[in-house]
């Protein structure tokens, strides 16, 4: 059998050193380890850290990619997310490409997509450290909101049509935040189809806040509000509608046990002081 290596895979397979990310949280993931010099290409939604966009080349969508140009690249390793990308993933398997799909759905899964990723490049010390000061920031949120004097029901919109509810990763950022999740029974629900929601649901779970993260574009409160019997929500009454961009919370990586969780504390935490003005005013009305 000729053991000697074929043209164009000479050099040595570890670490690779040509990574193309097909999805975001891999590429932010490799710049936050230290190991952006691997990465040849990247998703087109690729935004963190901002540079990204000047110093990659786009080479996908999400459920499209162009294979050529990603061959054309040479990679050592494609990383991808989801079954949704398992069609891509064939493709660059029959052209003799190394693949490795991520499928986080949940906090743990995003945990163990960094040090698994760590492992891949030859850097897993750098991303144990990584993995343990997002979770000590993690902790850190859980034990404030545990403070708090109240909890909000919260509807976290991923889609408004059809109304799709928070994935896993979501609701439970949701609880580190303080909030309560009106529908944790679907977050568990991998697939967006299998979270689609009714108006009538919403209604009657009666979220004290609407948080919206239209995955692509942009959230708008005016449009939520008018919908036939929305008027009856408390989060609607009150104006509690909230945006938090998708690029922050619905890619599972460090964006969304960074900057999305930032977010949803400081959403909970704007209501849970309303209330308390409420109260107060109410006090001495």
């Amino acid at each position: 059998m000729d053991a000697r290596p074929k043209a164009g895979h000479d050099r040595k397979m570890f670490p690779p050193s040509r990574i193309v990310c097909l999805t975001e949280e891999t590429v932010e993931t490799l710049y936050l380890l230290g190991e952006d010099h691997r990465i040849v290409g990247v998703s087109g939604y690729a935004v963190r850290p901002a540079r990204v966009r000047k110093e990659k080349p786009r080479v996908s969508a999400f459920i499209s990619a162009d294979v050529p140009k990603i061959l054309a690249l040479q990679p050592d390793l494609v990383l991808t997310f989801s079954d949704l990308q398992a069609d891509i993933v064939a493709e660059l398997i029959r052209a003799g490409v190394a693949v490795h799909g991520f499928n986080q759905r949940d906090l743990d899964g995003i945990f163990d997509m960094i040090r698994t990723l760590g492992a891949l490049v030859g850097a897993a010390s750098k991303a144990e450290a990584l993995a343990v000061s997002l979770a000590a920031r993690l902790d850190a949120v859980r034990a404030k909101a545990a403070h708090l004097p109240r909890h909000p029901r919260i509807y976290f919109e991923e889609w408004d049509e059809p109304m799709i509810s928070g994935i896993g990763w979501v609701s439970e950022l949701i609880a580190a935040a303080g909030g309560i999740d009106v529908f944790p029974q679907l977050a568990a629900r991998k697939s967006a189809k299998d979270r689609i929601v009714t108006p009538e649901t919403v209604i009657a779970a009666r979220p004290d806040i609407i948080v919206g993260s239209w995955c692509g574009k942009k959230f708008v409160p005016g449009k939520v509000a008018t919908r036939p019997g929305f008027e009856q929500i408390p989060a609607v009454a009150d104006g509690f509608l909230r945006e938090i961009k998708s690029t922050i919370i619905l890619q599972p990586g460090p964006a969304a046990l960074t900057e999305g969780l930032h977010a949803l504390a400081q959403i909970v935490e704007e209501w849970v002081e309303r209330q308390t003005e409420d109260v107060v005013f109410s006090r001495h009305a």
